[in-house]
């Protein structure tokens, strides 16, 4: 396919393991789900597959069998590959993830010792990009805590921006990555050349102190940004846009089964359905809130991904999910 709105993501691939008890904080002998296909960019990119958009992802795994279960899932949902490398002597990514009581999450991640950071260099990957005729790119901010990874996807970024390409991104971020100084440049230089910035809460109250949210998007808009959406949780969402248009949905109630991932499935709805001129800013935020609500329903970050048609019905009919 040639045709068609074009989205493209970059960063970490992984598998994730999802421990069975509460508050083992990965520190005990504990059962654990998986292997789940993972990583922020890539839940990202396969629901806005799912959703209809033409997709590629840069990124790399190892040629193990962690790998095949990554790979075979972003096939199966017509993600193009040929950005993702197979790296012989390095292990495909992991993560383990452990939820506490009041909701909280540990992580153990193996990013910097594994095959995600040797992605293809910037040439390689905005030849490709450019060729696919790319509308959109998106960044997660987990794939900056590797300084290698974060290098690259700056300078594919910066390339873009500057050739008219519009960029999202999502914070995402870890509390490892908090007092990252590294993190916080990168970050705070692909926020000003971003047109989407996605922030949760807890990612303004870290990169913006002090700041509300409406105060930030006014700041954003005095640059190249089109849209800022605060993501809430159970509180909903809110979105601003630079016309003065302003939305915001409350969150649909349901029981959260596994809340990782629904970040970024609620990121990709409103980029596949709002930049591609989809829906309004009412209406893209709607749907993303209940994909959003959809993910976390499931065991596994991609597992509760849907297509617009299961967003709708889900959307439609609410009670039935409360």
């Amino acid at each position: 396919m040639t045709g068609g709105f074009a989205v493209g993501s970059i960063g970490e691939l992984l598998v994730e393991f999802v421990c069975a008890e509460q508050n083992s904080h990965n520190r005990r002998a504990a059962s654990y789900s998986g292997p789940f296909p993972s990583g922020a960019p890539a839940i990202f990119i396969d629901q806005a597959a799912r959703l209809g958009a033409r997709v590629i992802f840069a990124g790399a795994v190892g040629a193990d069998a962690f790998g095949d279960v990554v790979l075979e899932r972003l096939r199966s949902g017509g993600v193009a590959l040929d950005l993702v490398r197979r790296v012989p002597d390095r292990p495909t990514g992991t993560a383990m993830v452990a939820y506490n009581s009041d909701g909280s999450r540990d992580f153990v991640f193996n990013i910097a010792q594994s095959a995600a950071p040797h992605f293809d260099d910037a040439v390689a990957i905005l030849a490709r990009l450019r060729a696919f005729k790319l509308d959109v790119l998106h960044v997660s901010g987990s794939s900056l805590a590797d300084p290698r990874m974060a290098a690259t996807i700056l300078e594919v970024c910066e390339a873009l921006h500057a050739e008219g390409i519009r960029l999202s991104f999502d914070p995402n971020l870890r509390k490892e990555l908090a007092r990252d100084a590294a993190y916080r440049t990168v970050a705070q230089r692909l926020i000003a050349i971003s047109s989407y910035f996605l922030p949760s809460d807890d990612d303004l109250a870290i990169l913006c102190p002090g700041q509300s949210f409406e105060s930030v998007a006014r700041s954003l808009f005095e640059g190249v940004a089109e849209v800022a959406v605060l993501k809430r949780g159970a509180l909903g969402s809110t979105a601003i846009a630079r016309n003065g248009q302003a939305a915001t949905v409350a969150a649909h109630p349901v029981d959260v089964v596994d809340a990782t991932g629904a970040g970024d499935c609620f990121c990709a709805t409103f980029v596949a359905l709002f930049a591609a001129g989809r829906y309004d800013l009412k209406g893209a935020l709607e749907r993303a809130n209940a994909a959003g609500a959809l993910a976390v329903m499931k065991l596994g970050p991609m597992e509760g991904n849907a297509p617009l048609e299961a967003i709708e019905r889900f959307r439609l009919q609410p009670v039935e999910h409360a």
